[in-house]
């Protein structure tokens, strides 16, 4: 297996190793709270209809996946966030999030493309007065053009002639 090959699948272990921990509600509230501040075992177990035992081990779920760390050993020792795992997460994101969004703006050319030409067929064999005449596919996005999740893709219904 080469250099490369062997990071790649590291990286996917890790990844895999991530969200799997973050998969739990508990874990994420968790985290959630962390993200304000370092806390105690006991702080974090405080909200909790659960043993300190029990949020200790969703700890160590969060510890091994390396989202959190301890700066001690013992009760009173303090868990924070890692913020690099939250920077490997995002990059992640963001790669399939910017290749989904070329996929968007290439669909959005050819469905660009197949309305003009439609239009232009449409414009050439028939009348200003025709009743028949159906309107090529639109879309639309979001006004600030940031989430390709949130375009409306809209089509003609179908009518009786």
């Amino acid at each position: 297996m080469s250099t490369t090959n062997a990071a790649h699948t590291l990286d996917d272990q890790r990844l895999t190793q991530v969200f799997s921990a973050l998969a739990d509600p508990t874990r994420r509230d968790i985290v959630m709270r962390l993200s304000d501040g370092d806390a105690t075992v006991g702080e974090l177990a405080e909200p909790y209809a659960v043993s300190v035992q029990a949020v200790s081990k969703h700890l160590r779920v969060l510890e091994d996946a390396g989202l959190v760390s301890r700066d001690g050993d013992g009760f009173r020792s303090r868990r924070h966030l890692e913020a690099e795992v939250f920077d490997m997460m995002t990059a992640w994101i963001e790669k399939y999030r910017r290749t989904a969004e070329g996929r968007f703006r290439r669909l959005d050319a050819v469905l660009a493309e197949m309305g003009e030409a439609e239009a232009a067929a449409d414009a050439a064999s028939s009348s200003p007065t025709d009743a028949t005449a159906v309107p090529a596919a639109s879309v639309t996005r979001d006004p600030g053009g940031t989430s390709p999740a949130t375009r409306t893709i809209t089509t003609p219904a179908n009518t009786d002639k």
